[in-house]
């Protein structure tokens, strides 16, 4: 199969390396210009439970230089996918799946904007990586992935998108439910980035105290609102489940506490603020989530 790895940060870098290494033509787009040519010169190092190896890889800093691919697998920033795909549009053609593993809400709907409806595909995954330094990649934590249609019905082509990731050893099943996989992740981030981007707080924190429990049932309690307003089946045991997450990855620091910490921009409008835009639409109040995106807006601009 044929990939464009559109954002080849950490979990660009690690979906790329692999799927190279099981044998697909990658290649990887990204800004950084270090970045880049590290893997040019000497592979992309990743290292993971099998120990570091330097795995062959293309990579550009110009999309114009690749061919329209199979698959197009977006990985940027969730707020930068409307650049990114902009800069893309010489690699994106009405045969080309675009398929987005990102953060937050509205990035099916970014993508629909560059490729028809019927070629877009979301998804959700668990895998965790770091990227230390220009072409190194630190895969840290495995899980599941759920990849589907947005707009339309399921089809080979999405099969055989979740076959080759797994045969690549990144477990992948084709989900009918893709809009409630997304947005129980955004629940999931809802729970854990902003409160603990804020407290400056590693995720453990919102799961071994009071405080963090009741910060975390008020902001899910107010999205999964929103979400059923959606028309979204959200299970019942979701604030459980986020206070499980956070238990089970108590030593992360969360990507907006790391974006905080760095002085970089954060997802948190494609998350709590994007809970906040889509309630409005419902007339529901999500007072809570208002109030964790304005304060992230605060510490991002000072």
């Amino acid at each position: 199969m044929e990939i464009a790895v559109i954002g080849s940060g950490a979990m660009g870098s690690l979906y790329g390396g692999t799927l190279a290494e099981a044998g697909h033509d990658v290649t990887l787009v990204d800004v950084w210009e270090e970045h880049v040519r590290t893997i040019e010169e000497s592979g992309l190092r990743l290292t993971d439970d099998d120990g570091e190896r330097a795995i062959p890889v293309r990579a550009t800093t110009d999309p114009g230089t690749v061919s329209p691919p199979d698959l197009a697998l977006v990985f940027v920033k969730s707020t930068q996918t409307d650049v990114a795909l902009d800069g893309a549009r010489p690699l994106l053609d009405e045969r080309v799946d675009v398929l987005s593993l990102q953060n937050g809400l509205g990035n099916a709907e970014d993508i629909a904007g560059y490729v028809p409806e019927r070629n877009v595909v979301a998804g959700v995954t668990t895998h965790g990586a770091t990227l230390e330094g220009p072409g190194r990649v630190f895969h840290a934590g495995s899980g599941p992935t759920r990849i589907g249609r947005y707009f339309v019905d399921d089809d080979d082509r999405v099969d055989a998108i979740a076959g080759a990731f797994t045969a690549a050893g990144l477990p992948t099943t084709v989900s009918d439910a893709i809009r409630d996989d997304i947005w129980e992740k955004v629940l999931v981030n809802v729970g854990i980035n902003a409160p603990t981007a804020l407290a400056r707080v590693e995720n453990g924190a919102l799961a071994r105290t009071q405080e963090g429990r009741r910060v975390v049932e008020a902001a899910v309690h107010e999205a999964v609102a929103v979400a059923r307003h959606e028309g979204c089946t959200i299970r019942d045991d979701i604030v459980d489940h986020v206070v499980d997450v956070a238990e089970r990855t108590g030593t992360n620091a969360s990507s907006m506490l790391q974006d905080v910490r760095a002085g970089r921009e954060t997802e948190v409008e494609r998350i709590h603020g994007a809970v906040v835009r889509r309630a409005a639409r419902h007339d529901l109040a999500v007072p809570v989530n208002r109030t964790l995106a304005d304060l992230v807006r605060l510490a991002q601009g000072a």
